[in-house]
């Protein structure tokens, strides 16, 4: 009888195997079973890898929804092009579009105000770590706008961190089940993170933003904030999957481009997590709404959202909206109302609806572009101080910042021209603007770095010793 060699790793690897934790398993198969020859190569078959994905040779074309007005904007919208070029290299890309609003978030990283479509992959990159970045109206009846932005600033949270125990709002059950029934979500940190954050707005861009409505005289609450920690760890999370993923698919894909095939495992759990932290994220808006109507003594009439950073599914193709407002109702489960595009505190919350094209690929601009980085705003004022750089900006508004402190790069100046924006939107086919809600007044951040909240807490509690002393 012939006698049987022992098969080892090198053996598969001159077969032309990469080496993998399978290796083992299939070391014992083959050995156990003393299978060799061609009854070997076809127990192998199995663990044949496909083909790496090369990406497309040329980019695949994307509806280009911009034209830029000035000097400025022309360096801006040949950034966009550029970086979108090689995004849409990417070998799952199918289609794609840039808003007026867009702006470059680096070389080959999708665009703010970009739509990149996929076909059964989910990139956590091209929707980013503030995953579902959204914005809800509540329409308050004849209600006095300055009571509304008093009884919103007393309850709101802006900045980093969350909540203090006592002042954390009930987490509903049916959200913890949620979290609790998904393998990415199901971790005491991230739970404990969902419930101390549960109303609270973050800081950047973010704001509260009060007017009346230019149809109906009606005072309005707009609030704009995403999926805030909770968020930011499932994205972490994700992308290191996608990391996994892109390694053996695509190594020639770039990392910022990395996908989880929607077919896995995997993908099958992410997307569902990605549901449950938009449920959360709809959550958070509420209890700042309710809790401001309570405050106010205040009757709700009318509330409606939308996401505008987010990945949306139609079939096998998913929809990665980095700052793009989706018109289309198959988007949108959970439809209530027409949708909302926000553009700076000096100018009105536009509500508006609209049909696909296929131009548009279903979604309307975000309103929140900017031309040029926050720290090269903060050069173009010079030595002018803030307080009169504030004043020139928001006169005739009641513009509060929850730090106490200003932060001149979320005035109007930092952000595009809106009428450009709303321009664009008709020329486009963007959207219809059916209703505004004119400004009275809004809540942000602010510059949280100059008295940082962990600082005054620090100094709350050495005044209260020194005090007991």
């Amino acid at each position: 009888m012939k006698d049987f060699l022992n098969i080892n790793g090198n053996t598969l690897i001159e077969l032309g195997f990469i080496p993998g934790k399978w290796f083992r398993t299939a070391l014992d198969h083959i050995n156990e079973n003393q299978l060799e020859g061609e009854e070997m190569l076809n127990y192998l078959e199995q663990f044949k890898r496909d083909p790496e994905l090369e990406l497309h040779a040329e980019p695949i074309p994307f509806a280009k929804n911009i034209e830029a007005e000035n000097e400025m904007e022309e360096e801006n919208v040949k950034s966009v092009i550029n970086t979108m070029n090689i995004v849409m290299k990417t070998p799952t890309v199918v289609a794609g579009a840039i808003m007026p609003d867009a702006c470059p978030t680096g070389a080959g990283t999708i665009p703010v105000g970009g739509v990149v479509v996929t076909q059964n992959a989910i990139h956590p990159g091209m929707h980013s770590a503030d995953i579902c970045c959204s914005v809800m109206l509540t329409d308050f009846g004849k209600i006095e706008p300055k009571e509304i932005l008093d009884a919103a600033f007393s309850v709101t949270h802006f900045g980093p961190g969350g909540r203090e125990r006592n002042d954390q709002f009930r987490f509903p059950t049916d959200l913890l089940e949620a979290f609790e029934g998904n393998r990415m979500l199901n971790d005491k940190d991230m739970i404990q993170m969902a419930r101390k954050h549960l109303g609270t707005q973050g800081d950047g861009n973010h704001f509260l933003f009060v007017g009346k409505s230019a149809k109906t005289g009606n005072t309005m609450m707009v609030t704009h904030h995403g999926s805030r920690g909770v968020g930011a760890k499932l994205f972490k999370r994700a992308m290191k999957i996608a990391e996994r993923f892109r390694r053996e698919l695509s190594p020639k894909t770039l990392k910022q481009n990395a996908w989880i095939p929607f077919e896995t495992e995997e993908g099958q759990e992410y997307w569902k997590a990605l549901q449950v932290i938009r449920k959360w994220t709809k959550q958070n808006h509420i209890c700042i709404h309710e809790a401001t109507a309570k405050k106010a003594g205040a009757r709700m009439e009318n509330r409606f959202w939308n996401e505008h950073n987010f990945v949306f599914k139609d079939g096998d193709l998913f929809y990665h909206a980095k700052g793009a407002t989706p018109l289309d109702k198959k988007f949108m489960p959970d439809i209530t109302g027409p949708r909302l595009i926000p553009l700076n505190m000096s100018e009105p919350v536009l509500i508006v609806e609209g049909e696909t094209t296929t131009t548009n690929l279903g979604f309307a601009p975000h309103g929140a572009g900017r031309n040029m980085s926050r720290s090269n705003h903060r050069k173009s004022k010079g030595e002018k101080p803030i307080a009169e750089i504030f004043e020139e900006e928001t006169k005739g508004l009641d513009v509060r910042f929850f730090s106490n402190e200003i932060d001149i790069t979320e005035l109007p100046s930092a952000y595009k021209n809106a009428s450009t924006v709303r321009n664009q939107m008709d020329e486009f086919g963007l959207g219809k603007v059916i209703d505004e809600v004119m400004p009275y007044g809004s809540i942000m951040a602010g510059d949280y770095k100059v008295n940082p909240p962990w600082k005054v807490r620090k100094e709350k509690k050495k005044a209260l010793r020194n005090a007991n002393a």
